[in-house]
């Protein structure tokens, strides 16, 4: 499920794409990238690209970040209702990396978790659907610190006036680390199908290939919420106990 198509993103390449189309151009990257992973199921939610905290787009009044909640969340517990998953994975609070929109999906994801559970909300959206479990994503503070060891010394202003101790998420909050080392080739053949996000300074694509490697074959996961009780330790599945 996607809430924008990036509109108003960075360009890596002028060649691929104008401020004018780079929405449908994404678009067509995601689908791209979707058909390499084999992802039969595509849903937009069709808001406007909120852009970076503080830029102009935050502005706009069909950014996902304006949009009333209610709206927000009715069509996701349409969706979920449609589709009746198992599971469902979310951005943390930090948004990844602190993406207005990021957030707002965050919030809105809790809120139909919860609401499609409940047949007395959104009745229009079918019946109601109980997800068993509700998972963020996130990434590990020990995998910044990695990651910032690395870069001592680089150009890279990733770290510039941050901590690395202060980002990601401390190992007793991780639920599930799962080892996607044999999917990791195919998610690096995904990722470059979305060429206008693929910048020649980007400092991720800077590292080595084996700590791109590393970085790629560990996701990190919090349960959130449960209705088929607590994760255990040494389970390691984010399907344990769903029936």
């Amino acid at each position: 499920v996607y809430a924008t198509r990036g509109e108003v993103g960075e360009i890596s390449d002028p060649v691929l794409a104008t401020q004018e189309n780079l929405g449908q151009v994404r678009e067509s990257e995601l689908r791209a990238a979707l058909t390499v992973l084999s992802v039969p199921h595509l849903w937009f939610l069709d808001y406007h690209d909120s852009g970076m905290a503080g830029s102009p787009a935050n502005h706009y009044p069909h950014a996902l970040m304006n949009a009333g909640p209610a709206d927000v969340i009715g069509k996701l517990v349409a969706i979920i209702r449609q589709f009746r998953p198992q599971v469902l994975i979310t951005f943390d609070e930090t948004g990844g990396y602190g993406h207005p929109d990021h957030i707002a999906m965050y919030k809105n994801t809790v809120g139909a978790f919860h609401s499609a559970a409940d047949g007395v909300q959104y009745p229009e959206a079918g019946p109601s659907h109980a997800v068993s479990k509700l998972y963020f994503t996130s990434l590990s503070r020990h995998q910044f610190e990695t990651l910032a060891e690395w870069m001592q010394g680089q150009e890279a202003e990733m770290f510039k006036d941050k901590d690395p101790a202060d980002m990601g998420i401390p190992d007793d909050r991780i639920s599930v680390m799962l080892d996607v080392e044999r999917w990791q080739d195919l998610k690096a053949s995904a990722q470059a199908m979305h060429r206008t996000q693929i910048y020649p300074n980007n400092a991720m694509l800077s590292l080595p290939n084996e700590l791109q490697r590393k970085w790629r074959s560990t996701e990190i996961y919090q349960l959130a919420a449960s209705r088929v009780g607590p994760d255990v330790v040494g389970e390691n599945d984010l399907f344990a106990h769903v029936s």
